[in-house]
């Protein structure tokens, strides 16, 4: 195991967007690291809330990176009337913190990970930008589709996903943090997000490309990890997302309140006590080369 030492302290690293917009990601890197892993949030979930995992990655000997979603966190933006957005502009954002986080520790084996909408827009990205990028680990990722979902949670769902659209629409943004879910997201955003959860297939608005079609072609070997009590994402969501890559070795590994030491886990509680998680994907990243 790699201790951490003063030279693997998180530091900062300024990004800018294509067109303009600017935010940081925080990057740890350990003497020794062989493997460098760019972290994706959750939707709404700023990048300075994955600082325990980037720390026990870097105590594994992996450098880990964390983007930050615009609008949230140190992004120069906020979603508004005037400023909207969608996957199209999540995805650049992604390139361009890869090649930060790329020449701030070169030479290492990259890989792309993810938490929840994080894991499947970091599938995405390597089914539409050629990047050197050798796997993907993600944790409480699976479409949102509301057939995956059992009966006493799809009718509320199927609810939400209608009217998300429409409050964004009315207020110029969706205010997740008045209404208790997600953070204050864009209208483009929703309007993506909820295509895919009422239709079980990705669509990004402005893209020609057939995003669905493109997963099918991604081959680079993909760990995903789940919380045993998630509710937000059952197996059955986890499933119809693994198939659609059926080109790339998967790997499945469930973790309950045992591995973390807690009564529950959840969709974020492995976000307090990363530990487990750290250890997977060091593990797995040894064990896929």
């Amino acid at each position: 195991m790699t201790t951490i030492t003063l030279s693997s302290v998180s530091r900062t690293i300024p990004v800018q967007a294509a067109d303009g917009a600017t935010a940081e990601i925080s990057l740890v890197l350990p003497e020794g690291a062989q493997y460098g892993l760019l972290w994706l949030p959750a939707m709404g979930v700023a990048a300075r809330h994955y600082a325990p995992l980037a720390a026990h990655c870097a105590e594994q000997g992996i450098a880990c990176a964390v983007h930050e979603w615009r609008g949230i966190g140190s992004s120069s933006l906020r979603a508004g009337r005037a400023r909207d957005w969608g996957y199209g502009e999540l995805l650049r954002d992604i390139g361009a913190s890869f090649a930060a986080a790329r020449a701030a520790a070169p030479g290492l084996i990259w890989l792309l990970g993810g938490h929840s909408l994080g894991g499947q827009l970091a599938l995405l990205y390597v089914s539409q930008i050629r990047a050197p990028i050798d796997g993907l680990a993600l944790i409480g990722s699976g479409t949102p589709y509301w057939r995956n979902f059992r009966w006493p949670q799809r009718w509320p769902l199927c609810a939400a996903f209608a009217l998300a659209p429409l409050v964004a629409g009315a207020w110029g943004y969706y205010p997740g943090r008045r209404l208790g879910f997600g953070g204050n997201e864009s209208r483009g955003v929703i309007r993506d997000w909820t295509r895919s959860a009422r239709s079980g297939r990705y669509v990004i608005t402005g893209q020609d490309m057939d995003a669905d079609a493109a997963l099918a072609e991604v081959r680079q070997p993909v760990l995903v990890l789940h919380a045993r009590d998630d509710r937000l994402v059952p197996q059955a969501a986890i499933d119809h997302l693994l198939a659609k890559l059926p080109n790339a070795s998967c790997e499945q590994i469930q973790l309950d309140d045992a591995d973390f030491g807690t009564a529950t886990v959840g969709h974020f509680g492995w976000m307090q006590a990363p530990q487990p998680v750290a250890r997977a994907i060091a593990a797995w990243a040894v064990r896929r080369t």
